[in-house]
């Protein structure tokens, strides 16, 4: 049959010509040829489509013959491969894989009416394909390193994948990049909570031990914004989650398809790409500092299998430690016997960092607060003694440090944490209540709702945020202002007459992110029932506009430590006596936004007493007079601190 002769048409009673004809008459109706001469015509034994040549040659196939031949209508209602008078376009099927005049139209006719916008949209969609891939391979899992020149870069990854997906044939093909596309997009994901966790916590995101933190996060968005708000939130989490492996997988898809339609350049593309990659990496070429050939991805994967293997692990390695302790075995009457009838706080400031002292934007004003906080403190006979401790976490985590310091144990993720709180290890406070000799109560105002773990503390009584006796405003995340905290221990603790000493562990939690709007020290007659910081809070920042500003945030951040360091110190100055004694600290360094990517970790802590026999037990620590630990002085872990602590104040110590 010569190709100038149109083929028999079969019936067709679904479709109607798009004039309004019906198949019926269009079979009568004199069919139109449009190829030139040398074009595969649509008829029976004409060439197939490029990508269905491509599939049988990988398959070991030869090109079949078509099984149905077109219907004549298809000379009118030809999508735009077909309208274009010199050949097929190779990025769409060809003719013969149409089946009815409904597939052919794409679109809604949409195609067919505007070829080249039609046309555009596929090259547009492979490229946006490609560019998708490139960049989930080299965007960095950290914000502050990403940079243009973070991807003006070659993966070797990408040169990888094109390879793997050029010798497999179709239909492996297609499942193996729908598999490795949803991978890369899991990846994705996870870089994505690496950059929060590091904006936050300044670490990635914990395979292992951080899940259980996404119920924290879920009650904080409940917090925030109501129960309706959480349940939007975590809808729309999980819609992102599927649209970003569903994206990921087609885009990887299409690619491999693009591949197998244009075989010859993608594979001398691909042979190019990975010789000039070799001799990049050989060669060490590098543009502005950046290196061009980079296996940054795979490098990222590596050390993620090797955090999950440590994680696995450190269940093993932690109970060792766990049944560990020096005191375990010592008699109750020889418990921290140089501080018998003392009044013994362990007071941590939230978010109390290095930076606050060392930061020459903060230092300064700082420096002024602790100064005049050593001049409240001598004038009323006080002297106090500073060093430096290393906490196990940065930028949030408090219960974590707060664990490490009373267990003696390095609480670094909340496995750890739970492990500990459920089993029988003694903290320092549990040694005051295990002596008798102290009332051991808890000053919690961040805690707004059932907290078990309050009793693995050896606390007699806790005071959350609910009795304290505040009827003030939220100030953003705090509960209660500090210096409102600390008036409510002394009325319903540390003021009672005929009482037993009293141990007590307070947190101050003024300082807490996001340190908008903050509090002011107020004459401490004027506290009342907390009433008094609404017109205080209203007079405060909005901490939508400070966030807008990483100086402004580093700003009320100090704001924020100075006023808990000036109710500390305004307490004991208004209440402390010749038997108190103040250990305070801060439990970790602020976010990444404050400390500036600083990798510290390092936390000041402070002895104050009036009694000059306690801090003489202490002599031999090397710790700074006063509130300011010097730069050089001695610096310990967090964990380390308890034993210290119970060795100097223990029978032995002279």
């Amino acid at each position: 049959m010569s190709h100038h002769t149109p083929p028999r048409q079969l019936p067709d009673t679904d479709a109607d010509a798009l004039d309004g004809t019906t198949a019926e008459e269009a079979s009568r109706a004199p069919a139109v040829n449009d190829t030139d001469p040398g074009t595969p015509a649509d008829v029976p034994g004409g060439r197939p489509s490029a990508e269905e040549t491509a599939d049988r040659a990988e398959d070991g196939k030869a090109p079949g013959k078509a099984l149905i031949p077109r219907a004549a209508v298809a000379a009118d209602d030809e999508p735009d491969d077909a309208a274009a008078p010199d050949h097929p376009s190779a990025d769409e099927p060809g003719p013969s894989s149409a089946t009815s005049p409904s597939a052919r139209l794409g679109w809604f006719g949409w195609r067919r009416r505007f070829p080249r916008a039609a046309r555009a949209v596929r090259v547009g969609t492979s490229v946006l394909a490609g560019v998708l891939v490139v960049v989930v391979l080299l965007i960095p899992n950290r914000l502050d390193r990403i940079t243009a020149g973070s991807f003006l870069r070659l993966p070797v990854e990408a040169i990888f994948l094109a390879a793997v997906l050029l010798v497999l044939p179709a239909k492996a093909r297609r499942i193996t990049a729908l598999v490795l596309g949803a991978f890369l997009g899991l990846s994705t994901v996870l870089k994505c909570l690496d950059m929060g966790f590091y904006q936050t916590l300044a670490r990635p995101f914990d395979l292992v031990f951080d899940w259980v933190l996404l119920n924290d996060a879920a009650d904080f968005l409940k917090d925030s914004l109501g129960r309706s708000g959480e349940v939007l939130s975590v809808i729309g989490v999980i819609v992102l989650l599927i649209a970003v492996l569903m994206v990921s997988a087609l885009a990887l898809v299409r690619l491999a398809d693009v591949m197998a339609r244009h075989r010859p350049v993608a594979v001398r593309g691909t042979l190019v790409l990975g010789t000039a990659w070799i001799v990049c990496f050989t060669m060490g070429v590098q543009t502005g500092g950046v290196t061009i050939a980079t296996k940054g991805y795979t490098q990222y994967l590596t050390n993620r299998v090797q955090y999950v293997r440590e994680g696995l692990g450190d269940a093993d390695v932690f109970d060792k430690q766990l049944h560990v302790d020096a005191f375990a075995d010592t008699p109750s009457d020889q418990l921290l016997t140089g501080l018998r009838g003392k009044d013994v706080l362990f007071t941590f400031i939230e978010s109390y960092g290095r930076v606050a002292i060392d930061d020459p934007a903060m230092a300064p004003e700082i420096d002024t607060t602790l100064k005049q906080g050593d001049a409240r403190l001598r004038s009323a006979g006080f002297a106090a003694r500073s060093g430096w401790l290393t906490s196990p976490v940065t930028g949030a985590g408090s219960w974590l440090a707060h664990t490490t310091f009373l267990s003696g144990l390095w609480i670094k993720n909340q496995q750890r944490y739970r492990t500990t709180t459920t089993s029988d290890r003694a903290t320092l406070t549990s040694y005051f209540r295990k002596t008798g000799d102290w009332r051991t109560v808890g000053i919690v105002p961040g805690v707004r709702k059932a907290w078990p773990e309050g009793t693995y503390f050896g606390l007699d009584h806790i005071y959350d945020s609910t009795h304290l006796g505040y009827q003030g405003p939220y100030f953003s995340w705090t509960p209660v202002p500090d210096q409102f905290s600390l008036e409510a221990f002394q009325k319903l603790e540390h003021g009672k007459k005929n009482r037993d000493p009293i141990m007590a562990e307070i947190i101050l939690a003024s300082s807490h992110n996001p340190w908008s709007p903050i509090a002011h020290t107020i004459d401490w007659k004027d506290l009342g029932d907390g009433s008094v910081f609404e017109k205080i809070k209203k007079e405060g920042t909005n901490p939508t506009e400070v966030w807008k500003s990483a100086k402004r945030v580093r700003t009320e951040y100090r704001k924020a430590i100075q006023y808990s360091l000036d109710s500390l110190t305004q307490w004991v100055q208004r209440y402390g006596d010749d038997n108190t004694v103040l250990v305070f600290l801060g439990d970790h360094q602020p976010v990444p936004t404050v400390t500036g990517g600083s990798t510290s970790r390092d936390v000041p802590v402070t002895i104050v007493a009036r009694d000059p026999k306690v801090l003489d037990r202490v002599a031999d620590w090397g710790w700074t007079e006063g509130l300011k630990p010097a730069a050089n002085a001695p610096k310990w872990r967090m964990d380390q601190f308890r034993n210290r602590f119970m060795t100097a104040y223990g029978q032995a110590k002279k």
